[in-house]
């Protein structure tokens, strides 16, 4: 989201919620979707989402203001049910977080992640292994979906090889940047539970503004 800062350096939460209602995916995962400094507030309001979407926020925020964890954030239709959520400790020289969250939608339920990793290689593979680490404790194995920003250039290396022992990539397509996408920072992964019925980068004029990277999709289904 980048604090809902576009292309033309205009700050708009209501871009954002345009954006994300062009998609109308039943779970979204936000980076960047907190103020950084003073009390982090939530760039969308509570009142925005409420009155103009058919979503909540996971309650994964640690802060009043917040709506996520170091700007990680999760929204899901308002008739999901979370059964549990929280968020994921990460090591790094800078603030980073990925948050998780247990949701049941008509009767589906699965495991997402949402997370923003370093711009470092050696601190996102150790990320990455902290991420895979929490979900290999959970207590109750479910299928999974992780989706944000891995800051990861580099195809088949580093944090991207590590989270592929396990997880397959949805080929979305570059999403960075949103005026000329070159780079696919941005993933989606699912693990062997789920399949990819089809994915890709929404591309449309208010995305190419309403921030600097543009939204990936994806369309999964039980494997």
């Amino acid at each position: 989201m980048r604090k809902a800062i576009g292309t033309d350096r205009r700050r708009n939460p209501e871009r954002i919620l345009e954006v994300l209602c062009e998609i109308d995916a039943d779970i979204i995962a936000l980076q960047e979707a907190d103020r950084r400094f003073g009390a982090r507030a939530a760039v969308l309001s509570t009142h925005l989402i409420e009155e103009h979407s058919d979503w909540k926020p996971v309650a994964v925020a640690r802060r009043a203001a917040s709506m996520g964890w170091h700007g990680n954030a999760l929204l899901v239709r308002k008739r999901a049910e979370v059964r549990a959520c929280g968020a994921i400790h990460l090591p790094a020289l800078e603030p980073r977080g990925a948050v998780v969250a247990d949701v049941a939608i008509d009767g589906q339920a699965m495991r997402v992640v949402g997370m923003h990793l370093d711009l470092s290689g050696l601190w996102r593979r150790r990320q990455a292994a902290a991420i895979l680490s929490h979900l290999a404790a959970a207590s109750e194995p479910l299928p999974t979906v992780m989706m944000g920003d891995l800051n990861e250039w580099t195809a088949a290396a580093g944090c991207l090889r590590d989270f592929g022992r396990d997880f397959a990539m949805a080929a979305t397509g570059p999403s960075f940047h949103a005026r000329r996408p070159i780079g696919r920072l941005d993933r989606i992964m699912v693990s062997r539970q789920l399949r990819t019925l089809d994915c890709g980068v929404h591309s449309s004029p208010a995305a190419r503004v309403a921030s600097d990277h543009l939204p990936i999709w994806a369309t999964l289904a039980p494997a």
